[in-house]
């Protein structure tokens, strides 16, 4: 069985990045790309808060700019998922739904946290024209428009409330008659006079043309009162889900399931393995942050491997 310096488990910018520090110290890095190469960056359109696009990127784009670069330095990708990992002992053992395993001295985890969905009709087709989950990203895009949030906990409100620095109008559908957000976001909320909250609605229908979004169709679950309500945007608030299911218990995880990190540091609680982007990464959920995480991840890799080899020689 092959035994690679350092394996990198998802891609996505935080992936390429650690993949591209890897590379350039000469480890060979093997990353496993997951059934999503790329990450969420290729699902959107317009990126500009990416650092060296002063006209904005697309999101493939530049997920593609990124691998080609990897590439370039030797980096070496399997179109593959990581079912399961041993981390029991050294080399970590490492299985992917195709049949292939292998040994790895390091691992860097970054298989990022994927935004949780309505399961609408339409809605997944729809990102990137006028659906998104992601207000900092795609906010300025609705600069004197009216858009829509769904959601109830805090994840819902701040995008609620930093939407209000663009559109006109925000609206905050909400299922129930009261949030489960803390007091203060609560407080925000209710004082923001751009903001108007839906209670007791929820959202059946994602109404479009060839512009994009143009209404949802929602009803009262009080009244059963079905109503179409014009938007030029929709944007889920329901959170995300870290992608650690696969780890089966092996790593420290968060009450929400992402991964714990040593502070500053990308390291887990298991020495060799390092965590990056948004699978660790619960609060900022940017790709230039994901990025830098995967920097630190691959020199922190890089000084294990060097320690380890200092180990064994002294």
């Amino acid at each position: 069985m092959e035994t690679r310096q350092v394996i990198i488990v998802g891609s996505g910018p935080a992936g390429y990045t650690a993949a591209l520090y890897a590379s350039r110290a000469g480890l060979s890095p093997l990353v496993i790309e997951g059934h999503e190469p790329g990450g969420q960056l290729t699902t959107t359109t317009d990126v500009e808060n990416f650092p060296g696009f002063p006209e904005g990127v697309m999101g493939p784009d530049l997920m593609a700019h990124m691998k080609k670069q990897t590439l370039r330095f030797g980096t070496e990708y399997l179109p593959a998922k990581v079912t399961d990992i041993n981390f029991s002992k050294r080399p970590f053992h490492i299985t992917c739904d195709n049949g292939k395993e292998f040994l790895a001295e390091t691992v860097i985890i970054s298989t990022g946290a994927s935004a949780k969905y309505l399961g609408l009709k339409n809605e997944m087709e729809l990102i990137g024209k006028g659906v998104s989950a992601c207000a900092t990203c795609d906010g300025f895009f609705y600069r004197g428009r009216i858009v829509h949030v769904v959601g109830g906990g805090d994840t819902a409100l701040e995008e609620a409330n930093f939407l209000t620095r663009f559109a006109e109008k925000v609206y905050l559908v909400h299922r129930k008659d009261h949030f489960r957000a803390s007091k203060p976001m609560q407080d925000r909320t209710f004082k923001n006079p751009k903001i108007e909250v839906v209670w007791n609605t929820e959202v059946k229908e994602i109404i479009f043309d060839d512009t994009g979004v143009t209404a949802l169709k929602v009803i009262n679950n009080q009244t059963n009162e079905v109503t179409d309500r014009k938007t030029d945007g929709f944007f889920l608030g329901i959170g995300h889900e870290p992608n650690t299911k696969f780890l089966k218990g092996q790593i420290t995880l968060d009450d929400h399931g992402y991964i714990k990190t040593a502070g500053f540091h990308p390291d887990t609680n298991i020495p060799g393995v390092f965590a990056c982007g948004d699978v660790q990464d619960p609060y900022y959920r940017q790709a230039i942050s994901a990025a830098g995480s995967g920097c630190q991840a691959a020199i922190r890799a890089e000084r294990f491997l060097e320690t380890e080899h200092d180990k064994k020689n002294a």
